[in-house]
């Protein structure tokens, strides 16, 4: 169940040892480079200070006792894709947005579990679910505090026809053409008395 903006990944424990070990074989598919060059996914970040503000999170969050599982390392100002595990809920590469290619996972007993992890952070963008059950779907969907749910797709995705936005500290309103114009629209009242 992963909570976008801080990049972070909710497990159920019955998943998480097959997913941590597929996540972790298709790290080395991600090429740190040259955003000019087609095969670069990760590029660097805009200056020294960026890069070492990322490095920072990582360092305090290994400090704190998370584990480093790939990566956590700067090539240049670009950050090699990081996977965390364990990092406490108070560290900033969990309960900050980080924007970079670092995720921290997390392993939960529950459905319950996730959705009150996910409910305890001030950000609230967008959260995907991952099941196989309408029923855990429309739970997450009925008790997440984000301004999007998506089921078994990313919480990226995105259509122009539907509203897009976060709430808590994730932002205020909606994006989209229909949330577009009604921002650059002006209403006005009229009043007019007859002479």
């Amino acid at each position: 169940m992963p909570a976008c903006p801080v990049a972070v990944v909710l497990l159920c424990a019955p998943v998480s040892e097959e997913f941590t070990g597929k996540l972790l074989a298709r790290m080395d598919e991600l090429t740190v480079g040259d955003p000019r060059e087609a095969g670069t996914r990760i590029a660097p970040l805009i200056d020294e200070a960026a890069t070492q503000r990322v490095l920072d999170r990582i360092d305090a969050a290994r400090a704190a006792g998370a584990r480093v599982l790939h990566g956590g390392r700067a090539r240049g100002r670009a950050i090699e894709p990081t996977v965390l595990c364990e990092v406490p809920e108070e560290q900033p590469a969990w309960c900050e947005e980080i924007f970079d290619p670092v995720v921290a996972l997390r392993v939960v007993p529950d459905l319950a579990a996730g959705l009150a992890a996910v409910n305890r952070s001030r950000y609230g963008l967008h959260a995907a679910v991952f099941t196989r059950s309408l029923a855990s779907a429309f739970a997450a969907i009925e008790e997440l505090e984000v301004g999007g749910v998506v089921v078994n797709e990313v919480p990226g995705f995105r259509s122009d026809v539907m509203p897009y936005g976060g709430v808590k500290d994730s932002g205020v309103g909606r994006e989209g053409p229909r949330f577009a114009i009604e921002e650059l629209t002006v209403t006005r009242m009229a009043v007019v008395r007859p002479s």
